[in-house]
Formats: structure tokens, C-alpha cells, sequence
């Protein structure tokens, strides 16, 4: 049977208040529902815990993994692990490896080889308890992330470039339990829900009918001529599926990816964006 794919995109709009899971669509900063410490996803580079980005309770129609999955937590470098190029330690990597592991749990690295992953979640892990961070290996060298001791997003907030503390409306808490509530709220229009982002000059793949946000008129490149279609004018820049707005080339990827800025979780991505597709646990991200 073939794959339902989402009739719609959604915008995600990080709220000024702590989650509640009874209304919202999940929260940023924070920490991970529902699973042990010792399956908290560690840093095979620096044997520290990653960072949690977000947890997103999906819409039907993004539960691509089955109805039972209902969810997606994002975990990231932290930002003051990830600067230069990642020294890899062969021990640290095979002490990561012989831990316990969260069974839907994917691991990705980006260009310069530092570490993400992505754990999908059930129903019951969705609302179970907050997870505490596990202990770092004693093999950890690295200096101790700043979000282990004030949480993710005071950690962020403390760092963070003056456009990007306007996204908070008042500094967070020190807490690692810190969070901020996700809004989940339609497209209006967007003619690309439900079809693979691509680059119709660099695909390798067959044309999906995916269509860029932006156009140059008489299709001569240049600042000038540069436009955006009328129906991306209003689009989110944190969204769930639908016209991807990358700071360089397209990623190709599912229709079941989110795209977000750093300051949704808090990284370190040059001033940039970032996009994970969860039907195929790939992750690519581009400096600003």
C-alpha cells in the first residue's frame, strides 16, 4: 500500500510560556518525556549527554512511522562543543557505543562530523516524565557544556546574538526543566505540502513538482530581479513539512521534515538553519 503523504504544511511557533502537553504541540528547550537516563543519547565525540532540542507531538498525518509513534525528540552538539571541527577519540567512540540504546533511536552527523540524533516516541513516552541527563562518560576530557548546569535555553539566551534574544520575552529560568511551549498552526497556502523538497537545477532524482519559495523575473539571477511568490511571503521560518527556505543549497529530503532556526533548541549553526527529516533520519544544516 502506498505511503499517505501530508495534504498540508504547518508553521511552529515557539509560545512565551512553558509547555502544557494537554494543549500544545510540544516544546523546545528543556528536556526529553519518557525515556531512562541511560537511553539518553550521548555525544560519541565528547562522551557528554546532547543536548535536547525539541520534543514534536506530530500531527496525524506526519505520523509516518505508524500510528504508535506519535512523536519526535531532536538532540543536538551543544553549541560550546561545536566550533572548528570535532576531535574524534576512538575510546570515547566505543564507550558510546557499548551503552544502553533507546530502541528508535537514529544518530546522524553533519559535515564537520559532530552529532545530532532523533529518538521516536510512543504514546506513553510522549507524556511520561521528564528525563534526567545521564552522567558523562569518565572518559569526558571536554570542557562541561553550560547547558547542563542552566538548561538549554538560559544557556542559549546568555550567548545568543540580540536578534535572536527578541525570540523570548523575558530571560529563562536557570533550570534544566526550562521549556517553551509549540504552537502547530497551518499553512493557509503552500503548493509544496506533501512533496520532496528539491532543487530543480541539481536534483538527481525525478521532478517531485516541488517549487522554490523565491523566483528572479525574466529568470535572470541577480539582487534585483530577486522576488518571492506571494504565497511564501507568510510562511514560519520553524515549520513541519511543506516549502523548505534553507540558508544555501535544498537538502533533499522526504516531505516529513522539519526545518528550524538555532534559537528553536539553541545551536550553534553559523547563524543559519537546519532540516531533519524523520521518515529518513537525515539531518543537514547551513551557516547564515
Amino acid at each position: 500500500m502506498a505511503l499517505a503523504l501530508p495534504s498540508r504544511a504547518y508553521d511552529l511557533q515557539m509560545l512565551d510560556r512553558p509547555a502544557d502537553r494537554a494543549r500544545d504541540q510540544g516544546w523546545v528547550y528543556g528536556l526529553p518525556p519518557g525515556i531512562a537516563s541511560e537511553q539518553w543519547p550521548l555525544d560519541a565525540v565528547t562522551g557528554y549527554p546532547l543536548m535536547h532540542g525539541f520534543t514534536l507531538l506530530l500531527p496525524d498525518d506526519y505520523r509516518v512511522h505508524g500510528e504508535d509513534i506519535v512523536a519526535v525528540s531532536f538532540f543536538a552538539t551543544a553549541p560550546d562543543h561545536n566550533d572548528g571541527g570535532a576531535p574524534d577519540d576512538p575510546e570515547i567512540r566505543e564507550a558510546v557505543a557499548a551503552r544502553t540504546q533507546h530502541p528508535r533511536l537514529s544518530r546522524m552527523t553533519d559535515i564537520l562530523d559532530y552529532e545530532y540524533a532523533a529518538l521516536l516516541l510512543t504514546r506513553a513516552e510522549y507524556e511520561g516524565a521528564f528525563a534526567t541527563p545521564p552522567a558523562p562518560l569518565a572518559l569526558a576530557t571536554s570542557d562541561r557544556p553550560r547547558w547542563l548546569d542552566v538548561g538549554g535555553a538560559s544557556a542559549f539566551h546568555e550567548a545568543a546574538a540580540p536578534y535572536a534574544k527578541k525570540m523570548f520575552a523575558a530571560p529563562p529560568r536557570a533550570d534544566l526543566a526550562e521549556n517553551r511551549a509549540i504552537a502547530l498552526i497551518p499553512r493557509a497556502e503552500d503548493p509544496n505540502a506533501g512533496k520532496a523538497p528539491q532543487d530543480e537545477h541539481r536534483s538527481r532524482v525525478a521532478p517531485t513538482g516541488y517549487q522554490s519559495f523565491c523566483y528572479y523575473v525574466g529568470g535572470m539571477p541577480s539582487r534585483d530581479n530577486f522576488r518571492l511568490h506571494d504565497w511564501s511571503k507568510n510562511h514560519a521560518q520553524n515549520h513541519l513539512g511543506g516549502t523548505m527556505r534553507p540558508c544555501q543549497s535544498v537538502p533533499e529530503m522526504s516531505p516529513f521534515y522539519i526545518e528550524f532556526e538555532e534559537y528553536f533548541g539553541g545551536y550553534n549553526f553559523g547563524g543559519g538553519n537546519a532540516q531533519l527529516d524523520f521518515k529518513n533520519m537525515k539531518f543537514d544544516w547551513a551557516c547564515g
